[in-house]
Order: structure tokens, then C-alpha cells, then sequence
């Protein structure tokens, strides 16, 4: 049998969810399913009370999708109605943030807003360690919009352990990576809803073979929504570095990252000013485009230290898109500095 959509449905659907009594698409739960070459993905999202139930109905569907030879993977998530509070009792203890086994510490990089060169800090950050003998992973946690695989020049497809439960990332530059772009077209939109990120990056972070790593950065998407709320629930935090232009609009933002982090009692490592200066290759003028001093001044305004400023270059810009941070593209520049 053809891997085509329709085959993989009707093969989906030959198995029963325990709890309406119909196949999988019948019942509406699956989402998310992508076809490239023998590659199959796709979500299988249920109610929070049926997940325990529904894991080896999972394993179920990986298997009946396989048998039409495919490399299939199926990620099971749960949406979680708000709870209900009870009067006069107290609540329930929820579990705390658990480590991951190998893993020292895990260091956040985020923004209040898209755009503002948090991927690039994150990408250089994790190889400029990696140069001097730090095992470094790297999680590129933006679901939505993935883009450390171009930046660190990452191609393939991650691997699988024999057994088929743990996941093989892959390797640039020395660091240990994953991203949700290594299991799709590069081309592809993910269209997924908030419990389907949280799952994908619950995956990411617990599914994967990390090894034993100083450090795991995780490239955090833009805003303070689902993703960036998962990850401080769900594993420790040593703590964050916010990235922010010093334009107005985006150091707007940038404190309501940083309020974010602070109600959730996350440590705020400090502040980059990227995109801080623009000096002309002809003249030598250096021009301040997006206001300068910005991001410096609020780190102090809140005490918090300010990690320094990168500049605005063709270099950085053109090193992300061949695949090789300017850290190791161009070592002794000043931005790699």
C-alpha cells in the first residue's frame, strides 16, 4: 500500500479509541499528520483524563503506519480545561519541575517580540561554548517558526534508538541539536494548537537522547504564551537571557517577558542589546538604527546585568544563512567577540 494521506488515514482509523468506541479519525482525534518521502508524523490530541489510556493506543497507530513501511512517529497530547476551584478546600500540590537525567543546566534565550535576533544570540551562544570545550545542546523550542536548522547548517532527519522510544538528535559545530524543523519540510507551516506545542516540546525535551550535556540552551519563540509557560512547569531553569533591539516598541516587550519570568519565579540572567549599532562598510559611520542604549538602560533599571551589545552587520546576517554562526565563521570579529 502507497504512502498516501488517504491510505495513512484509513489505516489511522482501523484503530479504536477505547473511549467513543470509533477509529482514530472518526473520533476527530488526529492532527497534524505529514508525509515526506517515508517520513509519517502526526498527533493524536485527547482529553487530559484519557491520556494514560491512550499511550498504548498510540503505540497502536505507529505500528499499523509502519506496516505500510513507513518511519512513523505519533505524539500524544492532552488539552487541559482551566481548573475548577472548590470552595473550602485547599488546593492540590501540583508536581514541580523535573530535571532532565545528563543535563547540568538549561538556559532559556527569549524575547517579548519576534524579530529581534534571539535566534542568532541562541545559535552563537551554544557554538561559542562548544568552542571552548562546553557540552552544549541546543533546542530550538520555536515551534511555529524553526529556524536553527538553517542557522546551524543542520540537515537530515533525527534518528531513533532500537528500541524506538528514545530519538537521536543531531550535531553542528559541536553542539548537540534538536528542532521540530528536522521532522518537516522546511517549507511546511505547523498549524497546532496550544497543547499540541506543549506537547511537541515535551517530546523534545524528555524523547531525546541528549547524552550528558553542561548546558542546554533552548531558543524560546517570541511572546509569553504556551511554550514558554510549559517549559518553566515543566523542567528547571538555571535561567534566561532576554533579547531585545533598542527600539521602544521592542524593549515594550521585552519587560513583559521579564514580568512573565519573575511571576514564575525564573531567574533573569540579563540583557542583549542586538541590532545595537550599524557601522558603514565605506565610510565607516556608525549609525544608530534601531535608537541605541535602550535594552543597557532597562537591565539597570531592574538591577539586572546588561550582557552587552551586538551589532547590526551583513557578516551575522549572511552567517546565519550559510549555516555557520559568525562565531565560527568569522572568529576574531568583533560581533563574534
Amino acid at each position: 500500500m502507497s504512502l498516501t494521506r488517504e491510505n495513512i488515514l484509513q489505516t489511522l482509523d482501523q484503530i479504536a479509541d477505547p473511549v467513543s468506541g470509533k477509529g482514530l479519525v472518526a473520533a476527530d482525534l488526529v492532527r497534524a499528520l505529514t508525509i515526506e518521502g517515508t517520513q509519517v508524523r502526526f498527533v493524536l490530541e485527547v482529553a487530559p483524563e484519557h491520556g494514560p489510556a491512550m499511550e498504548p493506543v498510540l503505540k497502536a497507530a505507529e505500528a499499523a503506519v509502519a506496516a505500510l513501511g513507513a518511519d512513523a512517529r505519533g505524539v500524544l497530547t492532552a488539552h487541559a480545561a482551566p481548573p475548577v476551584p472548590k470552595i473550602g478546600r485547599h488546593p492540590t500540590p501540583q508536581a514541580g519541575p523535573a530535571p532532565i537525567p545528563g543535563i547540568g543546566r538549561i538556559i532559556a534565550v527569549a524575547s517579548g517580540k519576534g524579530g529581534v535576533g534571539k535566534s542568532t544570540v541562541a545559535s552563537n551562544l551554544a557554538v561559542a561554548m562548544a568552542s571552548v570545550g562546553i557540552k552544549v545542546g541546543l533546542l530550538d523550542g520555536d515551534i511555529h517558526g524553526p529556524s536553527q536548522p538553517r542557522m546551524m547548517g543542520v540537515m537530515g532527519r533525527p534518528g531513533a534508538s532500537p528500541d524506538g522510544k528514545r530519538i537521536i538528535p543531531l550535531k553542528g559545530h559541536g553542539v548537540t541539536m534538536m528542532s521540530i524543523g528536522l521532522m518537516l519540510p522546511e517549507d511546511d507551516a505547523v498549524i497546532w494548537r496550544g497543547p499540541m506545542l506543549m506537547g511537541a516540546l515535551q517530546q523534545m525535551l524528555s524523547d531525546v537522547e541528549w547524552g550528558t550535556l553542561d548546558v542546554l540552551i533552548v531558543d524560546l519563540p517570541p511572546g509569553t504564551g504556551d511554550v514558554q509557560l510549559s517549559l518553566v512547569q515543566k523542567v528547571p531553569l538555571a535561567g534566561v537571557v532576554i533579547v531585545s533591539t533598542p527600539q521602544d516598541v521592542a524593549l515594550l516587550d521585552a519587560k513583559k517577558a521579564m514580568a512573565m519570568f519573575k511571576k514564575t519565579n525564573t531567574r533573569v540572567l540579563g540583557l542583549i542589546e542586538n541590532m545595537s549599532s550599524f557601522t558603514c562598510p565605506h565610510c565607516g559611520e556608525t549609525t544608530h538604527i534601531f535608537n541605541h542604549g535602550g535594552a543597557h538602560a532597562e537591565a539597570l533599571r531592574h538591577g539586572l546585568p546588561f550582557l552587552g551589545e551586538v551589532p547590526l552587520t551583513l557578516g551575522i546576517r549572511e552567517a546565519g544563512d550559510a549555516g555557520k554562526p559568525i562565531v565560527v565563521a568569522a572568529p576574531d570579529s568583533a560581533e563574534a567577540k
